[in-house]
């Protein structure tokens, strides 16, 4: 049995996010502590409570969250779940979406905005500051230079620590750092959906977090052959594959597989403990390329 008998996300080792804020690699998203199409609360409120405290219990201390999932629920739970939070929690959140019904999603990347989404994401985590603040979007009908202007004045005002991006490019990672520094990418990707491999290059050659969105395509990826091959050999399952394939791809990656359930949160964090021999990681890589 290669799991360990208690899932410990510390056996995925650390990452010092932005340099200085050492976090644990395996994570936790807490979108789908939501309803159905991340809106509106989930069907059990106290059930989803539980899963952050479990979470915390296993060893996570990277939480992603967003001011859109819900929206506001998402940060609202984290609070009422762990508020006082012990030390070394780092909550990350995004702002930059508006919702406006169930799976609806619009940038809004004007500078008011947000530095209004950011003041709503202190007051609801009920923190003084926010580790890391991610523009969920850059919005291309606002100038770039204004969206990262508000993002570097909140950080000027001490209300944020870092700052960080998602679903970019390595061209706009290079232009948002000509304006302040950028601590983490967040983009869609797993084992079979590739795409951002050169960002996750440029990320891991300049010590930036990426922070895979989707690591497990909700549940895609579960019916590969090859990720089945595997995952009979070490007597773990299909999602523990791919988390532990995540982990092995580079050391700047930090999963946050999301769920609503206490026993699918145990079986993400045992996947930190997987270790992915030459022939496994053979195995899938060659069913990539296929």
């Amino acid at each position: 049995m290669a799991a360990t008998l208690r899932p410990d996300a510390t056996a995925a080792g650390t990452f010092e996010l932005g340099g200085d804020l050492e976090i644990h690699r395996m994570g936790y998203g807490a979108m789908r502590l939501t309803g159905k199409g991340i809106w509106g609360p989930p069907d059990d409120r106290e059930e989803a409570r539980q899963v952050l405290r479990r979470a915390l219990e296993l060893g996570v201390d990277f939480i992603d969250t967003a001011d859109a999932y819900g929206p506001y629920v998402s940060e609202e739970l984290i609070a009422e779940a762990l508020h006082p939070y012990p030390e070394g929690l780092v909550i990350a959140t995004k702002g930059g979406l508006v919702r406006s019904g169930p799976d609806e999603w619009a940038p809004n990347g004007q500078p008011a905005h947000l530095r209004e989404t950011c003041e709503g994401s202190l007051r609801r985590l009920k923190l003084d500051h926010i580790d890391l603040y991610q523009l969920h979007r850059i919005d291309p009908e606002v100038p770039f230079e204004d969206q990262m202007g508000a993002l570097r004045e909140l950080h000027e005002q001490g209300k944020i620590r870092h700052v960080g991006l998602s679903e970019v490019g390595v061209q706009e990672i290079r232009r948002a750092r000509e304006y302040l520094p950028v601590a983490s990418v967040q983009n869609q990707y797993n084992l079979s959906e590739r795409r951002w491999d050169e960002v996750v290059d440029y990320c891991t050659d300049e010590g930036i977090a990426f922070i895979p969105w989707f690591p497990l395509a909700t549940g895609d990826l579960a019916s590969a052959e090859a990720l089945g091959e595997v995952a009979s050999r070490l007597d773990a399952t299909p999602a523990q594959i791919a988390l532990a394939w995540l982990l092995h791809r580079s050391p700047v990656m930090l999963p946050i597989p999301g769920t609503s359930s206490v026993a699918h949160l145990e079986e993400n964090v045992d996947a930190a403990a997987l270790e992915l021999s030459d022939d496994d990681l053979e195995v899938l890589e060659q069913a990539i390329g296929s």
